[in-house]
């Protein structure tokens, strides 16, 4: 290469090498949190556990609807072919679990009567926050999610990882990213078994910031 053209080319390497890469989806560019809190929501999405049973690892892939109001919240666990697995009721005074020819079982606390009855902990109390991007971190402070801020560990012992998000940023201006994939995983302890969860939600409309 003659000695003239040895600028020009190491100045195309330059702005090549500081070029901006593609956008990736799921991936959203704004840097905004997550919606504020809401008592009531409606999603529905898909859940694979991995969880211990008789001291060997077991997995199992779930749908769910999960319909949340301030004082209630209904979950129903479906197979991948569409069966009813099980509906899960919850309010302030009881948790009670249903399976299809079975009698219905309750007690105060869902993650104690899920890990007896299906074999894995559904932490529902947590999921009512985790859905929406909100938890409390083991400092005791209120964890808000964002794209640049997707991960906490939980006061009760959750890692929690916002891997993507669904945002319409691209379409919608002032668009407020949603979870679209959170990792949950709890190690062993000597009041639970060690789970780890992957959530997968459907898509909802874009929240425009107000």
């Amino acid at each position: 290469m003659p000695k003239k053209l040895l600028p020009l080319a190491a100045l195309c390497l330059a702005l090549s090498a500081c070029t901006t890469l593609p956008f990736t989806a799921g991936q959203p560019s704004s840097s905004q949190a997550v919606a504020p809190y809401r008592d009531q929501v409606d999603l529905s999405g898909r859940l694979n556990v991995v969880y211990q049973k008789n001291d060997k690892p077991e997995s199992a892939t779930v749908n769910f609807t999960w319909q949340q109001t301030a004082q209630r919240t209904d979950v129903t666990l479906f197979s991948p072919v569409g069966s009813t697995l099980a509906t899960i009721a919850v309010t302030p005074q009881e948790a009670v679990l249903e399976q299809s020819g079975k009698p219905p079982r309750s007690a105060p606390d869902v993650d104690t009567l899920s890990a007896r009855l299906l074999g894995w902990s559904l932490p529902v109390s947590g999921l009512r926050d985790w859905l929406q991007g909100h938890a409390v971190g083991d400092d005791g402070k209120r964890f808000v999610a964002s794209p640049q801020n997707d991960h906490v560990t939980t006061r009760d012992g959750w890692r929690l990882r916002y891997v993507s998000w669904q945002d319409g940023s691209d379409t919608t201006p002032g668009a407020v990213p949603q979870p679209r994939r959170i990792d949950a995983e709890r190690n062993a302890s000597a009041q639970a078994d060690a789970v780890s969860l992957r959530i997968v939600l459907d898509p909802v409309p874009a929240t425009t910031a107000p």
